[in-house]
């Protein structure tokens, strides 16, 4: 596990989120963060991915020090979202499972760091815009 980083860079030149949807004010759309990223361990998770590449289930696992159960269902919920693939593979007499962030994992999470860089922008210079 020597060399795994858990922390992530935020995107450079990251744009605004996109104007109001359906009729809402922009102020009600900038609370609509990615509900399926945006939560602590699946933060990570898609974190981890994005500067990693790819790690096996017990180096993710160990890296954000949570226990088999939960990473199986956060990664379940992030699999059902096509936002991050595993795949089961033998290693030996074992069977190992590696996962990887998705091209679509990829954008979503790009998007939500934008998104949270705008409200971080907006929350610090309030009289830009």
């Amino acid at each position: 596990m020597a060399g795994r980083q858990s922390a992530f860079q935020p995107a450079v030149g990251a744009t605004p989120p996109l104007g109001p949807v359906d009729g809402r004010s922009p102020e009600a759309d900038a609370l609509e963060l990615d509900r399926v990223i945006h939560e602590r361990v699946r933060l990570g998770i898609v974190s981890s991915l994005a500067v990693n590449g790819s790690l096996a289930f017990t180096d993710l696992r160990d890296l954000l020090g949570i226990t088999d159960g939960n990473l199986i269902a956060h990664a379940r919920k992030l699999e059902d979202a096509g936002y991050v693939a595993g795949s089961k593979c033998q290693d030996g007499k074992s069977s190992k499972t590696e996962y990887r962030l998705t091209r679509l994992g990829r954008a979503a999470l790009r998007a939500y760091l934008d998104h949270m860089e705008a409200i971080i922008d907006a929350t610090r210079n309030p009289d830009r815009g």
